[in-house]
């Protein structure tokens, strides 16, 4: 796209890290029209990334398929629910075996991945449904499980971060156990910036506002941006923040959900809650699954396994991907 100004809009590939050039032609953005049905076909068929010294395994329970991953040595005792990414409307557990693979292997956790259902087939609240039926039946199996039930975090990548924000506040309202730690990567966190028309224009990669809008209008059955939507609909919409747990939260800079992001860890700094931020420059959207090898993305793994490693209080297991600060 042209500004006029001979200048490359926001979050365009010449923006993109040095080490994320070489995978800019799959950071183009995604056109969900014509591309779901083959986006939700190839996350469910896709060959495994699970790596050595984890198996996993699927299974339902409590009404809602999971998939399991465990260590074969060094279980730690702590376990990660888990919410992946799609934009409300696709993806699949099996889409993040590297990253569930990883936290299980190098910090021995118990990782339960949520097979939640999809929009527009499923609207709210079936998603954040299943993943609360999904935490219930892990604390139910602790013992089972081998996982102290005060070790356990939640977390999720872009739309699974957002439903991971509001499965937080849910739990914080019902009582009972609550998770040790959030982990939102890159979390699809507010509707309202699916209704900022004026971003549709903006060239952000991967993620773009029109794909934003589509996911957030199925999801909600209804325009995304209106004065009120139900509780836990869309995390960005809650008002008290207060007494929600430990959070991470990492996003590009060249992230549609940038600002949201910002937004989100800030007031949730101001609530008092213990947030630990980091941005990565350069980068868009999933830029991590996009290039998973390169230095940038194993800098942006190492944070959040420093602070699951730290928040769970797993000892004595090395992180494969280097030291808390690379």
């Amino acid at each position: 796209m042209n500004r006029g100004d001979g200048a490359a809009p926001p979050g365009h590939a010449a923006d993109l890290h040095p080490d994320l050039r070489s995978a800019r032609l799959a950071a183009l953005p995604f056109h969900w029209r014509w591309a779901l049905p083959l986006w939700r076909l190839g996350t469910r068929l896709a060959p495994s990334t699970l790596g050595s010294g984890v198996e996993a395994r699927e299974h339902a329970e409590a009404g809602v398929r999971v998939r399991e991953y465990r260590p074969l040595e060094g279980g730690s005792g702590a376990a990660l629910l888990w919410l992946h990414g799609g934009g409300l409307i696709m993806g699949a557990p099996r889409m993040d075996d590297a990253r569930c693979g990883a936290w299980a292997r190098d910090l021995g956790l118990v990782v339960v991945s949520v097979a939640y259902r999809l929009a527009p087939e499923h609207p709210f609240p079936a998603a954040l449904d299943d993943a609360h039926r999904a935490w219930s039946w892990l604390l139910g199996s602790a013992g089972a499980l081998g996982v102290d039930p005060a070790r356990v975090a939640i977390g999720g990548a872009s739309a699974g971060g957002g439903l991971a924000a509001c499965l937080a506040q849910r739990l914080r309202d019902e009582g009972g156990t609550q998770p040790a730690a959030q982990l939102l990567v890159y979390p699809m966190l507010d509707d309202r910036t699916a209704a900022r028309h004026e971003l549709d224009e903006a060239g952000h990669l991967v993620w773009h506002n029109r794909s934003n809008r589509a996911g957030w209008r199925a999801y909600l059955g209804r325009s995304p941006g209106a004065p009120e939507l139900p509780a836990y609909a869309s995390a960005a919409r809650r008002a008290d923040l207060r007494g929600l747990p430990p959070t991470w939260i990492g996003v590009g800079d060249l992230d549609l959900f940038r600002d949201e992001n910002r937004a989100y860890a800030q007031r949730l700094e101001r609530a008092g809650v213990a947030v630990t931020r980091w941005e990565a420059a350069g980068a868009p959207h999933g830029f991590d699954v996009l290039a998973p090898d390169v230095k940038l993305a194993a800098a942006f793994a190492a944070r959040h396994h420093a602070f699951l490693r730290e928040r769970l209080g797993v000892a004595g297991v090395r992180s494969s991907h280097g030291a808390e600060g690379a």
